[in-house]
């Protein structure tokens, strides 16, 4: 047993989509969950720059002796993801990996559609993650930018964002896919106007659900699970307004956030990175 917390983050809110889900899956698991709303979004950011963004918040979550981070960003976990996982010797996962597994199995006709930021799409990580799995598949990617603004403004249905979710996924739709990847961390909370966009003859895959059945697997495996049958609070942490934070984020977590703790980036204190050998 171990009933250390689990360090999960993101650009901003969207990761607390994947908390949603780990808190259903897992429900007496501790979680920690950083959002870096100040330097929010992500998507347009270089690699390099995300690399340095994702070291910096993997320091200040193991301060809280961590026992598992999840980078619930498809943009981090596609720049800076295989990095982490080399220097740090606590077990990292990411979002892209658990979602391009499981359009693998989802797909009757081998071809699936991503959507996602720039970042995302231009690294190719679920393309090459599928083909890995299955070579045969055919994998069809969409930056999607204006999708997650709609998201952040709370506007999840109606004609405006009906219509740019038909306009982005046409040309998906018109290559044959009948799988796909919500490849933002944004996109569950559109996932009902995706779907009536969409129609019943496409799957939609939540890289949200996916990487909380692959957590609970290792902890399985581990035999990690917290000990006990409590279901303790969540702790969260922004690096920009706690307000905008609590009141947008109980959307994306699906209850209300009564407290979130202030943290400025870059840290003044030596943190111990536990780095492997």
């Amino acid at each position: 047993m171990d009933s250390r917390p689990i360090g999960i983050f993101d650009s901003g809110l969207g990761g607390l989509t994947v908390v949603r889900e780990i808190m259903r899956q897992l429900p007496h698991e501790q979680t920690l969950y950083f959002g870096d709303t100040a330097r929010f979004p992500y998507g347009p950011r270089s690699a390099e720059e995300l690399r340095g963004f994702v070291f910096e918040i993997i320091d200040f979550l193991l301060i809280y002796d961590v026992k598992f981070i999840v980078i619930a960003c498809n943009s981090a976990s596609a720049a800076a993801l295989e990095a982490a996982q080399q220097f740090y010797s606590i077990p990292i996962i990411g979002v892209i990996e658990p979602g391009a597994r499981a359009a693998v199995q989802a797909t009757r006709n081998r071809r699936v559609g991503v959507i996602g930021t720039q970042a995302t799409i231009s690294s190719g990580s679920y393309i090459t993650s599928m083909k890995t799995i299955d070579a045969g598949v055919k994998a069809y990617s969409l930056a999607c930018p204006e999708l997650a603004d709609f998201v952040e403004r709370d506007e999840i249905t109606g004609q405006k964002v009906e219509g740019a979710i038909k306009w982005y996924l046409d040309p998906l739709m018109r290559d044959g896919i009948d799988s796909l990847i919500l490849g933002c961390t944004h996109y569950p909370l559109l996932s009902d106007t995706i779907a009536k966009v969409a129609g019943d003859d496409i799957t939609l895959i939540s890289s949200a659900e996916e990487t909380a059945r692959e957590l609970k697997e290792f902890l399985q495996r581990k035999d990690g699970f917290r000990e006990g049958t409590a279901s303790p609070e969540p702790r969260f942490f922004s690096s920009g307004d706690e307000g905008v934070f609590g009141r947008l984020g109980a959307r994306f977590l699906g209850q209300e956030i009564a407290h979130v703790e202030r943290v400025h980036l870059p840290l003044k204190v030596k943190v111990n990175r536990a780095e492997k050998g």
